[in-house]
């Protein structure tokens, strides 16, 4: 179908029962933590951000696009929404949308993102005809952003209570207005927190709309199991009412948002079913086309970062880490690991490795110490006997520590000791750690 703007389902109702959307889950991680936020669930019955039953590396989203819009002719947009942040992960978001875009030129391209990235960025969504942007705003003042945000993680600085919902304001608008110089379609998702944002939301639509904003989604707070807020209530409808009358006096208000989850498909309340996620799962499982250890630059370069060290000593280091500032991942929880090497300057992320599915045994193993052969260590905050052995058989020492990631790494390159600052009890799979409890023994 020829490209029109009209037809994105989510930012048009009128057109919600003709025009399906497909997301591409590629986005692991994320660069803050909300409070509201809990990505480790995942269930085929949830419907909200932050889930997916899959995580796909670029080519394998882009053979999932493929065998999708055979299915579902209707499909009119590719939208990257997670799980994590699109552009805090904005190598895989940005190959993922280079191949659509080189593909499919009539197809919407969208982004839903937190906007922390999102100056730096604005202008290589644009250059890739991202039509559709989503950022989500939950506060234009910093103290009300701080009980809103834990932390913020700008690069190597980690930020928290005022200053780093400050620094995330400014981001955020500064990449609205960034956006709309581009000519960029601009939502603003914000969630409705009672007792917190809930009379401050008429103040966030004003200075979006300023800036050019379009329309804008004031989102029911969902409390979510495991979050730190998983017991605050629900909004009532009087308030939901009450703040998107308010909100819809500046802005044009949406209406029908059914919390799409990150690897949503079909039409805007069809639900992720079964046979999706199953076919999601197989394409994640699938070694799909070409070498994916070499990561896309912005320039639209592929290149492959370059070790230091002697010639047989591996240049790398993984890493458990939950945000890439710690190492705070059990070997049997950890999804994907990060990959550091050393430069001049210090240590740079290589890139991000997916560990194999839980199960499978000493195999699991196997094929991790396989992915990792260009690795001397990895840096994790406990193993079981089964991974250590095999990943120490194949030349890959394992360090059990807790703390942060850079001094663990000076240590290891410079062949020191790496001290423990933290220890804790070796966890039992599936009890202590979010493991399933089949892949750790």
């Amino acid at each position: 179908m020829p490209r029109n703007l009209e037809n994105h389902p989510c930012f048009n109702d009128a057109v919600r029962d003709r025009y399906a959307r497909v997301h591409l889950p590629v986005a692991r991680s994320c660069n803050i933590q909300c409070r509201f936020c809990n990505r480790q669930y995942d269930c085929v019955n949830e419907s909200r951000p932050g889930v997916t039953s899959a995580v796909l590396t670029p080519i394998q989203a882009f053979a999932y696009l493929r065998e999708t819009l055979a299915r579902d002719p209707r499909t009119s947009v590719v939208g990257i929404a997670g799980p994590g942040d699109p552009l805090a992960e904005s190598t895989a978001t940005l190959e993922t949308l280079t191949l659509v875009r080189d593909a499919y030129p009539d197809l919407l391209l969208c982004v839903a993102t937190n906007g922390l990235k999102l100056p730096e960025l604005a202008g290589e969504l644009a250059r890739l005809k991202v039509s559709h942007v989503t950022v989500t705003v939950n506060a234009i003042d910093p103290a009300i952003g701080a009980r809103i945000y834990a932390w913020v993680r700008d690069g190597k600085r980690l930020l928290r209570r005022e200053e780093g919902a400050g620094l995330l304001i400014a981001r955020q608008l500064l990449g609205i207005a960034r956006l709309k110089e581009h000519g960029v379609t601009v939502k603003v998702n914000t969630i409705i927190i009672p007792g917190v944002n809930d009379e401050h939301i008429a103040e966030v639509a004003h200075e979006v709309g300023k800036l050019g904003a379009d329309i804008m989604n004031c989102i029911p707070l969902y409390p979510v199991k495991g979050s730190e807020w998983e017991a605050l209530p629900i909004p009532p409808p009087s308030m939901i009412h009450r703040v998107r009358k308010a909100a819809g006096a500046v802005l044009p208000q949406m209406h029908h948002c059914t919390r799409c989850r990150a690897d949503a498909a079909g039409l805007l309340g069809d639900g992720t079913g079964e046979e999706t996620i199953a076919r999601l799962k197989g394409f994640a499982c699938t070694q799909v086309g070409r070498d994916e250890s070499r990561p896309y630059d912005r320039r639209g370069a592929i290149h492959r970062a370059q070790g230091v060290g002697h010639a047989d000593t591996p240049p790398y280091v993984a890493v458990a880490s939950m945000e890439g500032m710690l190492v705070n991942q059990h070997a049997g929880e950890a999804t994907r690991l990060w990959i550091f090497g050393q430069r001049d300057e210090g240590f740079q992320v290589v890139e991000m490795r997916d560990t194999p599915p839980a199960g499978g045994g000493r195999s699991r193993w196997e094929c991790l110490a396989a992915k990792l052969r260009d690795c001397r260590a990895i840096l994790v905050s406990g193993a079981g006997h089964s991974p250590t052995s095999v990943l120490e058989e194949n030349g890959i020492q394992v360090i059990e520590m807790e703390g942060l990631i850079e001094p663990a790494l000076q240590a290891v390159y410079s062949g020191r000791e790496v001290h423990l600052p933290m220890r804790r009890s070796r966890p039992r799979c599936g009890v202590d750690c979010s493991g399933s409890g089949n892949g750790c023994g």
